[in-house]
């Protein structure tokens, strides 16, 4: 068994045929542009600051008891969890497949919408690497030697990698043995490398919290350069994410593996691996790779063909911009993703329930049946897809137009924008298509 993130809805459920939704996204994406090039002549996001988070928040969320106990009580979670992976059954009825592709994967996206860089204030990572400084003695923000700027965030890229490889191509992702052997693996990496970079190592190699951080940038939670909280418009607060090497890598995958896992359930794919002599996971993984650099490709061309007033900039273009996909990576989450939250994420709290699968009723929860409220309104389901997807796209414009007028010529302001336009309206297709028409 593998774990199904679609849902019910699809292209039968849709009010509308498929090909409208697909045109009618479309249009969005090409009228939202036409009223930006019209109405949205200068920058607005690089000088918006916002306006500062009423005193009573600062107060509590700056305090040392707040920090301390959202770290205990994520800290405590992570022992409960790796009790169940080390004392419960080999079975789906383990409540660490949930935690781990459910609310782990997929529910730090809301959370970070939500809160902001949500995972590190939880992370049991960041946690360890505390506590062993302290038994060391070390200073746990410090490392023996400075990270290097060049690696940026190609090591969270790969560990993101790492993850969707496990999810959508590794065959024994629904054991136990792999799961905990792969978290294993991520935490003994984490805490080798924040011991030598000290906790630069976490923000920028630490796979869930580079997501969580990245979506994070969209939520209206921001700290200014005196590290006072403060509010101001998510996609003013998604302007200022840092240009990072591997920035562009880490959007990629998230985009990719998302449509590949789309696109794994067709029936072309699964034709063509039904007729191909070739092995199934390599084929998989071959797949899986293709869509992601397929993305990278199409992005990273579009952004350097914007242009700039010299040549050599050209190539600083694709990180300048990397930050227009987090919202279309967050609506490809939303539209894929959601149902399975909802519904499995239920699931998976009747399992904590009963963690070592022993009849225990630790949250008095025994008996009680998930609401299958998405399931069983298939055509609601089917409409918040093309929404999610569309809405990822139109924000996805408008963060990028706002940066083409930072960055390009007044002459070339919007002809520039030409390439990234045509790059959107094939990613909405696509995403439409993957998600209804395969």
């Amino acid at each position: 068994m593998r774990f199904t993130a679609h849902g019910v809805g699809g292209a039968a459920d849709l009010p509308i045929p498929v090909e409208y939704a697909v045109a009618g996204g479309c249009a969005a994406l090409a009228i939202s542009f036409s009223v930006l090039a019209l109405a949205w002549r200068t920058p607005r996001y690089a000088s918006d600051q916002g306006s500062a988070a009423p005193n009573a928040l600062t107060r509590i969320v700056d305090s040392h008891w707040f920090l301390g106990t959202l770290r205990a009580l994520g800290f405590a979670f992570f022992l409960f969890v790796t009790s169940a992976a080390v004392l419960g059954g080999d079975s789906l009825l383990n409540p660490v497949f949930g935690v781990f592709f459910a609310w782990l994967w997929v529910g730090i996206v809301p959370a970070s919408l939500l809160f902001g860089p949500f995972y590190r204030a939880v992370s049991p990572a960041r946690t360890l690497s505390w506590l062993l400084a302290r038994v060391t003695g070390a200073d746990p923000e410090r490392g023996i030697r400075t990270y290097p700027a060049r690696l940026g965030l190609w090591p969270a890229a790969l560990g993101l990698f790492g993850f969707v490889w496990f999810e959508l191509v590794y065959p024994f992702s629904n054991e136990l043995g792999p799961v905990r052997l792969w978290f294993a693996l991520y935490l003994g990496a984490m805490l080798i490398g924040s011991a030598v970079f000290g906790s630069d190592f976490l923000a920028k190699a630490d796979p869930f919290e580079v997501l969580s951080t990245l979506v994070g940038r969209l939520s209206p939670w921001y700290r200014d350069d005196a590290g006072q909280l403060r509010m101001r418009a998510p996609l003013a607060n998604l302007s200022t994410t840092p240009p990072q090497p591997g920035l562009v890598a880490v959007c990629s995958v998230l985009l990719g593996s998302t449509a590949f896992d789309s696109f794994q359930g067709s029936t072309p794919w699964t034709r063509f691996l039904l007729d191909s002599t070739a092995s199934e996971n390599l084929l998989n993984l071959l797949g899986l790779l293709g869509l992601i650099l397929l993305v990278a490709l199409l992005f990273v061309t579009a952004s350097v063909l914007t242009g700039v007033n010299h040549p050599t900039d050209r190539w600083r273009l694709p990180t300048a911009y990397a930050h227009s996909l987090v919202p279309i990576i967050v609506g490809y989450f939303a539209a894929h993703y959601l149902s399975f939250l909802v519904e499995y994420g239920q699931t998976t709290m009747l399992h904590l329930n009963d963690p070592y699968v022993n009849g225990s009723n630790l949250f008095g929860l025994a008996g009680r049946t998930e609401w299958m409220i998405l399931s069983s309104h298939p055509t609601a389901l089917s409409v918040i897809k093309v929404l999610g997807v569309v809405g990822g796209h139109v924000f996805g414009v408008i963060a990028a137009h706002d940066r083409a007028l930072e960055l390009l010529p007044r002459r070339h302001q919007l002809t520039g924008q030409l390439s990234m336009l045509v790059v959107m309206v094939a990613f909405t297709v696509g995403g439409l298509f993957l998600l209804f028409g395969a």
